[in-house]
């Protein structure tokens, strides 16, 4: 907004600006179009206020014009952002019995994780049929240069959105993190050529994982697959076989989310 008043004089705060943003949305949604008069009867505001909310929304490609000077409609950025949330929902929804499955055959637990910011999460657990299992990590932010699925997640990043990434310091968890920068790339470029990540207790002491990328349908990577036990089970000489069994798992999820590269 360029002058942060309402058009009656009126200051607006941030949360009334997105309010009146997403009451334009809802507009357009409900009649397909509405120009700037129909927008500001709806808000109720002055024209100058429904204009510079509708510039706001183009300028984020969220709504765009018929015409020049025309009426409103919803914009493509839209599809992209409800897109983006289709795609978790279904990883979620699709990797669920693939990842029950993979538990059993390995008999370890297996998260499903997503990048968010600069450190991957975790959405998913199916706990293995072990009895000594690792604990909870549905919600958790982890670190991203020092877990399995993070750098299945950084493997796949453009290269101007990794060396922002790598740009900082790498905290040290245990004497085995890796904390040099091109040692970590180093490590991207085997995780690329084998189709997998592989950590041996560098978040956690005695806490080896192995994980492999979920493709979307437009191959872009959605999450990771990962499978985590203790070292004494899931030892490093294992890690391989590990390795393939999650990276088969990741292509069929891919494939369910229509990934038409995924084997």
């Amino acid at each position: 907004m360029s002058n942060g008043m309402d058009g009656h004089g009126q200051a607006e705060s941030p949360v009334q600006s997105v309010d009146r943003a997403v009451a334009v949305l809802e507009l357009l949604a409900r009649q397909a179009e509405a120009g700037i008069t129909e927008i500001a009867a709806e808000l109720g505001v002055h024209k100058s206020t429904a204009s510079r909310l509708a510039v706001a929304l183009e300028m984020r490609g969220l709504v765009e014009q018929m015409e020049e000077r025309g009426k409103y409609r919803l914009g493509l950025g839209l599809v992209r952002l409800a897109g983006a949330a289709a795609v978790r929902l279904d990883l979620s929804q699709q990797s669920r019995p693939v990842c029950e499955r993979l538990a059993a055959e390995l008999a370890e637990t297996i998260n499903l994780a997503i990048l968010d910011g600069d450190a991957a999460v975790n959405v998913d657990q199916v706990l293995g049929p072990s009895v000594i299992t690792t604990h909870n990590w549905v919600g958790r932010r982890t670190p991203l240069h020092a877990t399995s699925s993070g750098k299945v997640l950084l493997a796949h990043l453009p290269e101007v959105a990794l060396n922002s990434r790598l740009a900082g310091p790498l905290e040290r968890y245990t004497p085995r993190t890796v904390t040099d920068p091109e040692v970590l790339r180093q490590q991207l470029e085997t995780v690329r050529a084998d189709g997998y990540a592989a950590c041996t207790e560098e978040l956690e002491t005695a806490l080896n994982a192995v994980a492999a990328p979920v493709f979307a349908y437009n191959g872009q990577v959605a999450g990771a697959i990962s499978v985590s036990g203790p070292s004494f089970r899931l030892a490093e000489h294992l890690l391989p076989q590990a390795g393939a069994a999650v990276r088969a798992a990741a292509a069929e999820v891919s494939a369910r989310l229509g990934h038409v590269g995924a084997n």
